[in-house]
């Protein structure tokens, strides 16, 4: 978790923070990553960081938000009627977004290794777990369709055009 402390930092001591945190995240998955280079870059003190945050697990997961808070498309769950246009359109946003993003080695990082590293994250299972069957299926088909279109830039456009195929043929009659 991160503390009230970090939070409270001056603007310009935070960004350093997030910055040496970006270049750690972004170029060693978590299970290699390591606090000394991340302090040393930052030029805080081995106890402040462990003042800010609890783990380098927690340094990650606020850093990753943040990255999400920037790209992400919001939730599809939140739309009123299943609809394969806002889907789509919403994916493609992301995916453009990410590309553009000083996060895009992180989100690389975190869906090729990161994420299985983690493991589970209950809250979001079990809010997956209530969604309509139908948007369920559109989230499982945008998760994989943004790791491969991320992953393979040659076939990009194949990749979402099959996507796109693929949610309109969850539209109910």
């Amino acid at each position: 978790m991160v503390s009230e402390t970090f939070i409270n930092l001056s603007d310009e001591k935070k960004a350093r923070i997030e910055k040496a945190l970006l270049k750690e995240f972004s170029t060693y998955p978590l299970a290699k990553a390591q606090v000394a280079r991340i302090v040393k870059d930052a030029g805080i003190a081995r106890g402040a960081f462990y003042k800010y945050f609890g783990d380098l697990r927690d340094a990650y997961l606020y850093l990753y938000r943040l990255a999400m808070k920037e790209v992400h498309m919001g939730s599809p769950a939140r739309l009123k009627e299943f609809d394969p246009e806002s889907f789509y359109q919403m994916t493609v946003n992301f995916i453009d977004q990410t590309k553009n993003s000083i996060y895009f080695d992180l989100i690389k990082l975190h869906l090729s290794q990161n994420q299985a590293f983690l493991g589970d994250d209950k809250k979001q299972k079990d809010a997956f777990l209530n969604l309509d069957s139908q948007v369920w299926a559109a989230m499982v088909l945008t998760h994989e369709a943004i790791d491969l279109a991320l992953f393979d830039k040659e076939n990009k456009e194949k990749i979402l055009k099959r996507y796109h195929e693929s949610l309109c043929l969850l539209q109910r009659k």
